[in-house]
């Protein structure tokens, strides 16, 4: 018998999950997709299901690696300022302890009949800029023809960093890679960045270890961000890639393995909120979040609770 607000856990039949040869990542959609998706579906109005056996990340250190060369495959230079790197950092820095990651405290696991909540605690584990070259383009995206690395890269120079850093892998850590302007990539043939994704999140093994991990291209606003959309640090690259980023984290903590987490629709919390902001009360109004200082644009995670997009809960 289960208990409310509990499912047995099932594959998710979002299809914002993707499969392909065994591995599995949950994406967030480009804006085409997103509004196409919002004409054809009736709306998902949850709730969010505890599906059984799922793990969540109670408490998680968070670590950037900003690959970004001099030049694309195709020999274009190619760009990423300390500026857009700085925004990213601090959302990252900022982000436990605050309103987003106060939502997530409603959301648990039950694992060997224990019951352990999310926290809204943790950190920011460092950043790692790699300059060295992208690898030869491994995919086809038509977004970024020439320029474009598979799942299988993103994953290895993900593991590339981590042993140039001394970081180890785990459930309690989270691995962003933000790559530069016209790099994109593929998670599959059918499914690049910039024609169906801005970003996913998945998860891969290093010695039985799970590596929980987010696939962050840069952030293009013509397909990544609603026209209208403030930009409280006036630079609207950094502030689209910010808000996906929270997106992604967000995600990565709720549902790491891709099965606790999710509606029975198979969406993830932030599915739910997506491009969504709700009241902007800082910065002169260009600003949903206000965080040690530092303005934010993110967009609404989703509330059990409330049954709506929140920017602060439960």
């Amino acid at each position: 018998m289960l208990l409310p607000g509990r499912a047995e856990a099932q594959q998710p039949v979002s299809q914002l999950t993707l499969t392909s040869g065994g591995e599995r990542a949950h994406i967030f959609p480009t804006t085409v997709i997103q509004a196409a998706a919002v004409r054809q579906f009736a709306p998902d109005l949850g709730p969010l299901l505890y599906h059984a056996g799922g793990s969540i990340i109670p408490t998680a250190t968070t670590y950037a690696i900003f690959w970004f060369p001099s030049k694309l495959q195709n020999g274009v230079a190619t760009s990423m300022s300390l500026h857009y790197r700085a925004v990213l950092q601090n959302m990252l820095k900022d982000y436990a302890g605050h309103g987003i990651g106060n939502n997530n405290t409603q959301y648990y696991q039950i694992i060997a009949l224990k019951e352990t909540f999310i926290q809204n605690k943790g950190g920011f584990g460092g950043s790692y800029t790699d300059s060295s070259a992208y690898p030869a383009s491994g995919c086809t995206d038509t977004a970024t023809p020439g320029n474009c690395v598979t799942d299988a890269q993103i994953r290895a120079e993900i593991h590339k960093v981590m042993n140039l850093q001394g970081w180890t892998g785990g459930m309690n850590k989270t691995f962003l890679l933000f790559t530069s302007k016209g790099e994109g990539s593929c998670f599959d043939a059918a499914n690049c960045a910039y024609t169906v994704y801005c970003a996913y999140h998945s998860f891969f093994n290093i010695a039985g270890t799970p590596v929980i991990y987010g696939n962050e291209p840069y952030g293009e606003t013509s397909v990544c961000q609603f026209p209208g959309t403030p930009s409280p640090n006036s630079d609207a690259e950094a502030d689209a890639a910010a808000s996906i980023a929270s997106h992604e984290l967000t995600e990565a903590i709720t549902d790491p393995l891709l099965n606790a987490w999710f509606t029975a629709q198979g969406n993830e919390i932030a599915d739910l909120c997506s491009y969504t902001y709700g009241v902007n009360t800082w910065n002169a109004g260009k600003a949903n979040q206000m965080w040690n200082g530092h303005y934010y644009e993110l967009q609404q995670e989703y509330d059990n609770h409330k049954a709506a997009c929140v920017q602060l809960g439960p």
